[in-house]
């Protein structure tokens, strides 16, 4: 299957809310060893939260990955001396050299099996290392259940059916406890709920313009016309469900974090 084409400019749109769980997740990473740390950002994206690592240890070295070219190119206008970005799949990604952190933010949801990646990245942590993830947990949530249904009903079927995620497509905290505890490591898991507030006309469709509608906007590419008729009959689903207040829309966001650092 066709892997989704990203367009940096339609993620970035909402790029305060998105970044806030970033940040949220930083807060419980504890002090890294040395004096220049070595890091690792999976799914680097547009390349904006990796420039937070740098200004959060402005020693480190680190490297964004990400398999999207599109984003990579975008993620370059943050490269400097200590900072640079690669190419590469996290799906396969083992680190070739020992890391001080491995970061991944809103990336695992798009691999499946991931993980099973744990126990090569977790080996390359050195004593005090960390690896911290935060992952989308809405997928049972209107935005998501109503796109798959659309996606799925007899007029789209044959064009989209099979291209989305499911519930599965991430552990729940529990299930990321149990990955990511054992001798010597140590977890810290939570799930946090986020009321965004969103502004403009169709915003929750704006949102997922820029993330989970990806793969079926791929799909439609070449065909403008079906494209803008599954985004009307998406967008009328999404304003039943996510009506517009005096205020904005508000957006509920389930997310799953998890840290793991290991001992000294």
């Amino acid at each position: 299957m066709t892997a989704p084409l990203w367009d940096p400019q339609q993620y970035l749109r909402h790029a305060d809310h998105r970044t806030r769980p970033f940040h949220d997740l930083l807060a419980r990473v504890p002090a890294l060893p040395g004096p220049a740390p070595r890091i690792a950002d999976l799914g680097c994206g547009a390349g904006n939260v990796t420039a937070l690592l740098a200004e959060r240890w402005p020693t480190a070295r680190i490297t964004g990955y990400d398999n999207s070219p599109q984003m990579l190119e975008r993620a370059r206008a943050h490269t400097s001396a200590l900072l640079d970005f690669a190419e590469a799949d996290a799906a396969t990604w083992t680190p070739g050299e020992p890391c001080d952190l491995i970061v991944s933010n809103a990336l695992l949801q798009w691999v499946p099996g991931h993980a099973d990646r744990f126990p090569d990245w977790l080996d390359a942590l050195t004593p005090g290392g960390a690896l911290a993830l935060q992952v989308p947990g809405n997928f049972d949530q209107p935005s998501h259940t109503l796109m798959r249904e659309l996606a799925e009903s007899p007029r789209w079927r044959s064009r989209l059916g099979g291209r989305l995620r499911h519930t599965d497509a991430v552990l729940s905290p529990a299930g990321y406890l149990d990955r990511l505890t054992g001798p010597g490591l140590t977890a810290d898991v939570w799930e946090t709920t986020y009321l965004h507030l969103l502004h403009g006309p169709d915003a929750v469709l704006d949102w997922v313009k820029g993330t989970g509608l990806r793969p079926l906007l791929t799909a439609l590419a070449d065909d403008e016309e079906a494209e803008r008729a599954f985004l009307a009959e998406y967008r009328d689903l999404l304003r039943t469900a996510y009506p517009a207040g005096p205020h904005g829309t508000v957006f509920p966001f389930r997310r799953v974090f998890a840290v793991t650092h290991r001992e000294k």
